[in-house]
């Protein structure tokens, strides 16, 4: 699966040759970006595309060098069972996401 950032819809799509299979929806602010939803299509969940899609979408904020709120609940529990990627949460949002 492809992740890219399609800023004009504010997502990150995950892409395969059958199309889009999973979102990642965002707003941006001034001092770093909000995840307020992730959704991948019923029929390809549960065999880890939402995982790849989380992990991909953090690898290219952290790439921008950009900070990030996660709201929505699927990407909090995503980062608590990869801690690696919890330097990139907002210092202020942190209590609310890492044990």
């Amino acid at each position: 699966m492809k992740v890219i950032d399609v800023p004009q819809r504010k997502r990150y799509e995950g892409r395969t040759a059958e199309g889009v299979l999973g979102v990642n929806n965002y707003r941006l602010e001034e001092d770093g970006i909000v995840l307020t939803h992730a959704e991948v299509a019923p029929s390809h969940r549960g065999l880890g595309h939402g995982g790849r899609l989380v992990r991909k979408t953090l690898d290219d904020i952290s790439d921008r060098g950009l900070r990030m709120v996660p709201v929505c609940p699927f990407v909090k529990s995503w980062i608590r069972r990869n801690p690696e990627y919890s330097d990139l949460v907002d210092p202020e949002s942190r209590s609310e996401v890492v044990d």
